[in-house]
């Protein structure tokens, strides 16, 4: 009959008694105790004492210097922030002219996902600016950027056209890479 066919191999399942090499020894350790880095590796990283402690002056303490003490901190210079939107002459003279009623409003400008190109401005009236919106003034004339379509707007001019048939505001805007036929709607990258 023959024999198993395990019948050489140790047994290493999870049920077998504990192999005497536990625990296993790190890979830099040596199994003989002698600490596996040499001497002068171990050496150069002992602290040594410097001159002044040497010749007996006791311990060297940190120099507090003039030049340590005034130096001082570069100031970023800020410089004015460009605004989101710009407004044409005729947008504010149209803007002054809503802005004319009895009662206080603001135009908050933001973007809408409609179209066949996917956003469209929208205009609205509001009563007062919502927490994050960016508020531009030029001329006297207040417009809030919704804070939601700012990355949408930026950069862009608004402007007042009238027509034959229409009169509105229309948007030059600079981050447009793709606008449907009829101008209504815009995508950006």
């Amino acid at each position: 009959m023959p024999p198993p066919k395990n019948s050489g191999v140790p047994d290493t399942s999870i049920s077998s008694g504990l192999h005497s090499s536990w625990p296993p020894t790190a890979p830099w350790e040596r199994k003989d105790g002698a600490s596996a880095v040499s001497e002068r590796e171990g050496e150069a990283q002992k602290s040594k004492p410097t001159a002044a402690s040497a010749a007996g002056m006791g311990p060297a303490k940190p120099s507090t210097t003039q030049e340590t003490s005034t130096t001082k901190p570069k100031k970023s210079k800020l410089r004015p922030r460009k605004a989101p939107i710009t407004l044409t002459p005729k947008a504010v003279e149209q803007l002054q002219g809503l802005f004319d009623s009895p009662e206080k409003k603001l135009i908050r400008v933001g973007v809408k996902n409609r179209g066949c190109s996917g956003l469209a401005y929208h205009l609205e009236y509001v009563d007062k600016p919502a927490a994050f919106d960016e508020t531009v003034e030029q001329d006297g004339v207040k417009v809030l950027i919704d804070s939601k379509a700012l990355f949408s707007i930026i950069g862009s001019e608004m402007d007042w056209q009238e027509d034959k048939l229409s009169a509105r505001f229309i948007f030059k805007n600079p981050n447009i890479t793709e606008q449907c036929g009829c101008g209504e709607s815009f995508s950006i990258s």
